[in-house]
């Protein structure tokens, strides 16, 4: 019997647990020509099988002795890092060859989802400024999946801790933008603490410093940019929680949106008392 088509398996909801997952589906996601629905899914996959698959389809040697040697170490590494291996060997793979764009591109673009956020990580590794990182990481932060989303501000977080004047001058228009991953993304990238990253510092200390993001999304009407905003002003409370309190009640003045209703109650609830 010939594999289920692709666009058959996109509708499916995601098993709730990895010895459900269909074999055609799992099949299909180690090939790299479907998305990965929810974590189950991503964390039965079979990495080796779907690198060799990626590297086949934009051009990459699959047999790479850099490949082979980053397979032998992947299991010292907690699931998360292993996908940061694998996309420093791509990349390395990539960088000497004179189409390098060329496969950047086919990775960026490619139907799977973790291949897309092996693309995003590529970012992290050159040598860009900041304003070209950011520049380069915007096709990320509007993928329709929310794991390369994820992985887009993570690719310049460093970049961002080490000049959060620049950043949030640069992403001021993000803030403004008509998508709402875009929007989320000044937002998620800023955040005083974050989840799964560096810490900023210079945010915890002095958590002002971000409202010029943050004062646009106030009352934002995308659920997942009210979230990422309440979830700034969360971490900021663990460090100047006086702050964050003044904030939240000037923004509780007058006639308030439900949104900025919402942020303000989610924004506090580190808050003792």
């Amino acid at each position: 019997m010939d594999a289920p088509a692709a666009s058959d398996l996109l509708a499916r909801k995601g098993a709730a647990r990895i010895a459900l997952i269909p074999p055609e589906v799992l099949e299909a996601l180690n090939a790299g020509r479907i998305p990965t629905v929810n974590l189950n899914e991503f964390l039965a996959l079979d990495l080796p099988a779907l690198v060799r698959n990626v590297a086949r389809a934009i051009g990459l040697d699959p047999s790479a002795e850099r490949l082979h040697d980053t397979f032998a170490m992947l299991p010292a590494f907690p699931p998360v890092k292993r996908h940061l291996h694998i996309a420093r060997a791509l990349y390395d793979l990539a960088e000497p060859r004179p189409d390098r764009d060329r496969i950047a591109h086919a990775l960026a673009t490619h139907p799977s989802d973790v291949a897309r956020c092996w693309a995003a990580q590529w970012i992290a590794f050159s040598s860009l400024p900041l304003d070209r990182k950011l520049a380069a990481t915007w096709r990320f932060a509007a993928d329709p999946h929310f794991g390369v989303r994820e992985l887009a501000w993570m690719a310049v977080r460093d970049e961002i801790a080490g000049d959060v004047e620049g950043a949030v001058r640069l992403l001021r228009d993000w803030a403004l933008h008509s998508d709402a991953n875009i929007r989320r993304f000044a937002s998620e990238s800023t955040r005083p603490r974050g989840v799964w990253c560096a810490q900023i510092d210079a945010l915890k200390k002095e958590p002002w410093r971000g409202l010029p993001l943050l004062e646009p999304l106030r009352a934002d009407a995308s659920r997942y940019v009210q979230n990422s905003v309440a979830n700034w002003l969360n971490d900021a409370a663990k460090t100047q929680p006086e702050w964050v309190v003044e904030v939240c009640e000037r923004w509780s003045r007058g006639r308030v949106p439900a949104a900025t209703r919402y942020i303000v109650k989610r924004a506090q609830r580190s808050i003792a008392g």
